[in-house]
């Protein structure tokens, strides 16, 4: 559709069709209308979240939302992600011996355990170590659970929610881990390649011609066999994601990434094969005919590669995406009382800063080159975006929140207090 591929306006296309579809949905049933302390999304009562959706941008600082508000409402307009009621902003610290500034690993890993990490594990400490996760105490609480993104499932922020790993590289052992042991009920988004052995393609051919260097790498078996042997509906397209049925889902819509993360103009796309939007409608379709709710975790991983390449238009693109969704979220927990809805970013990327047209300041080359000019929503003024790096950068990133313990995320606070604080909201805990 259009509107997932160019500007987010409150009636998109998209929107529309998601919002529909979770309208229509049982979504549990009689089991939601039970008095069982739940009071909606104000936070009240004993605190208790149903049901979770915790969504990241990866990459994503303060400066990608205002750059995200700014090209798709304006001055004067809201993003979904910036409506909730509860915002703060939270550390990234890692706890790397050789590095000051986090990556996605261990940024994720601080997220799912309540433990800081050296970069690139997920799931461990800095022994190497498991550490639980929130997948894991939903599950033990009798939850659904649930992984969605447009990165490879296997990436590191899924990766730090349902596997154990030392090194976030080892994507085949992070899938047969979600098989064998997490076991999420709803897994979406890229990565085909890690789920095959080499040689056996898949549904996503090798060495496609916008990106020849793909293929199948997998090091562990044919997983998608093993996937579909353990009870998993596999789909590969939007078609077989519209038309699943049953209660364990694997989708796997692109060799790696489901966008390709270039310069722009060298290749760059943003055209996801089913849009995040689409793919969050379907887990929560699933996910909430669990009588006992669920928990589900939801990325936008292009906001962070197309920052690394600085590229500011697909970042935007990607961003526009992102807000789609947690539109889509807001409008699920607005029916379904108990649900808790946070926004945050594991760190920020590119060193972003949105600048006015100056032709006399001109931000250098390559990874810190001066990009735009960019349309300010609703006025006739433009603005550029500054890149200062391509890596990651080490302020803290906002979050935003709505729902049973939202409170707990206002403020000031670590990145494992995220943690700490939806835990406690899952197990019905007071503020004591």
């Amino acid at each position: 559709m259009q509107s997932r591929r160019g500007r987010f306006s409150a009636g998109t296309t998209g929107v529309a069709a998601a919002a529909a579809l979770v309208m229509l949905l049982p979504f549990g049933g009689g089991e939601r209308g039970d008095d069982r302390g739940d009071r909606g999304g104000q936070g009240h009562g004993n605190d208790r979240a149903r049901n979770v959706i915790f969504i990241q941008g990866d990459g994503l600082g303060l400066s990608h939302r205002e750059l995200i508000r700014l090209a798709t409402v304006g001055k004067d307009g809201q993003l979904a992600m910036d409506s909730l009621e509860h915002a703060g902003w939270t550390t990234t610290d890692s706890a790397d011996a050789e590095e000051a500034v986090t990556d996605s690993a261990a940024g994720a890993t601080a997220f799912a355990s309540g433990v800081r990490t050296y970069n690139g594990a997920v799931g461990v400490d800095v022994d190497g170590n498991p550490v639980p996760t929130l997948l894991d105490a939903a599950r033990g609480a009798g939850k659904a659970t649930g992984l969605v993104t447009t990165a490879q499932v296997t990436d590191a922020t899924p990766a730090a929610f349902g596997a154990h790993v030392p090194d976030r590289g080892d994507q085949s052992e992070i899938a047969r881990q979600f098989l064998e042991s997490s076991r999420p009920d709803v897994v979406l988004g890229g990565g085909e390649d890690w789920w095959y052995p080499a040689g056996d393609p898949g549904a996503w051919q090798d060495n496609p011609a916008k990106d020849p260097t793909e293929q199948s790498k997998g090091t562990e078996g044919n997983l998608v066999e093993r996937a579909q042997d353990l009870g998993y509906t596999y789909v590969t397209d939007a078609e077989g994601l519209a038309d699943a049925r049953g209660r364990k889902l694997l989708g796997l819509f692109a060799n790696e990434e489901m966008f390709e993360q270039r310069n722009e103009g060298e290749g760059d796309l943003y055209e996801p094969e089913v849009p995040l939007v689409d793919m969050t409608a379907k887990a929560l379709d699933v996910l909430s005919r669990d009588r006992d709710g669920f928990f589900l975790l939801v990325e936008e991983e292009a906001v962070d590669e197309f920052a690394h390449r600085s590229n500011a238009t697909r970042t935007i693109q990607a961003g526009q995406a992102l807000d789609e969704t947690v539109a889509l979220a807001l409008d699920f927990a607005a029916r379904n009382r108990g649900t808790l809805v946070l926004v945050v970013g594991d760190h920020a990327t590119g060193g972003l800063a949105i600048e006015n047209v100056d032709p006399d300041d001109e931000g250098g080359e390559g990874a810190t080159t001066e990009d735009g000019p960019f349309d300010l929503a609703g006025s006739d003024l433009q603005f550029t975006v500054d890149w200062t790096t391509g890596g990651h950068t080490g302020e803290a990133t906002p979050i935003t929140a709505q729902g049973p313990g939202a409170e707990r995320l206002a403020g000031a606070q670590r990145n494992t207090d995220v943690h700490d604080a939806v835990l406690r909201a899952m197990q019905g805990r007071g503020r004591g």
